[in-house]
């Protein structure tokens, strides 16, 4: 009889666990991992190979198998989209991850999405969902500055804290995200500005907040448009036109300007000095441009910011010329590229470059 009694407790117990588990499964956001690639997936030679080693070499489940504290925090299960370096990320790779995240997040037992990521374009990547996918559901772009076999790599905890920040309720409705180095920086704001830190990633505006031993630390929320209220829909987009970035510097000339022009591009970034400027000897170019039809957008590529005023350089108005306000050239790419599907008139374009 004792070791009857002492069976059906041993049972019990066994049985409350297991009960007690599954409700704990349960009670766990459900966090889907995309893998792209990039340096989150990359490995080196030796471990003191922090800049030099080949990108996209670790599948998904051996990523997501690196960290098992994942576990603590979500029920996460991983997905390979593509395995390549993020500089070599097109258009139709975009449209490809856009429309399997939208998918995604539409499913009931999805609650948020982590998509590894090179840092090469993981900006224009996390700024494209931000503008298209159409969901209050948090969506986070993470990448790594050094290769999972590095002293220090950095690709760890970044998985860690994005998949903190992908399953948590209180990231709902703030956009996109960029999760690196312990930030939370908007999809939207962030740029990369150094190619060695594992500080690479920087808001001129600051981060939305911070990630420190798996919980969310919140400090401002973005004003701009995004996500469930955006007026663009990748599951309705089937195509991206042409946008092109023209780099200005002293001495520029057109080269560049009119080989986009013969290329068949819809708009040209021109990257310009300081407040979007744009040099004299390119100014007649620009306009006999603009009257081919092709939309010529102002930007400026000072890193830490650059902040184009309408008018403020150029008479935009005169010109027909569009300014990309806050955002670097290759925001503006992305933006502008979005936008042309739905529209051609500069003044509409112009809106959607000051709302978003």
């Amino acid at each position: 009889m004792p070791g009857k009694t002492f069976m059906k407790w041993v049972l019990a117990v066994v049985s409350a666990a297991l009960v007690s588990g599954g409700a704990l499964a349960q009670n766990k956001p459900n966090v889907v991992i995309l893998a792209t690639g990039g340096t989150i997936a990359g490995a080196g030679a030796d471990v003191a190979n922090t800049a030099t080693y080949q990108a996209a070499k670790v599948p998904v489940d051996k990523l997501v198998a690196s960290v098992p504290q994942l576990s603590n925090v979500a029920n996460v299960r991983g997905e390979q989209v593509f395995q390549i370096a993020s500089e070599s990320f097109r258009n139709d790779n975009l449209l490809t991850l856009g429309k399997r995240v939208s998918a995604l997040v539409k499913q009931n037992d999805v609650d948020g999405v982590v998509i590894t990521h090179g840092t090469d374009t993981a900006e224009e990547t996390a700024y494209f969902l931000n503008l298209v996918v159409k969901t209050e559901k948090p969506i986070v772009v993470v990448a790594a500055m050094r290769p999972g076999t590095a002293m220090s790599a950095d690709g760890v905890l970044n998985l860690y804290d994005a998949v903190v920040v992908a399953g948590a309720k209180d990231a709902r409705g703030r956009g996109t995200f960029i999760v690196m180095n312990d930030e939370i920086n908007s999809g939207r704001d962030a740029a990369k500005m150094i190619n060695v830190r594992t500080d690479a990633f920087k808001s001129p505006w600051g981060p939305l907040g911070m990630v420190v031993e798996g919980r969310n630390y919140w400090f401002r929320k973005l004003d701009k448009r995004h996500t469930a209220n955006s007026e663009f829909d990748v599951d309705k987009i089937d195509s991206l036109p042409l946008v092109e970035i023209a780099y200005a510097s002293g001495n520029v000339n057109d080269t560049a300007y009119r080989a986009f022009a013969a290329a068949g591009a819809k708009a040209i970034i021109h990257a310009g000095t300081g407040n979007g400027s744009v040099s004299g000897t390119l100014v007649p170019v620009l306009q006999e441009l603009r009257g081919k039809g092709i939309q010529i957008i102002r930007s400026s590529h000072v890193n830490a910011g650059g902040f184009v005023l309408r008018n403020g350089e150029q008479p935009d108005d005169k010109y027909d010329w569009i300014v990309a306000h806050d955002l670097n050239p290759q925001k503006a790419r992305i933006l502008a590229t979005v936008a042309l599907t739905a529209t051609s008139d500069s003044k509409e374009l112009q809106r959607i470059f000051m709302e978003y």
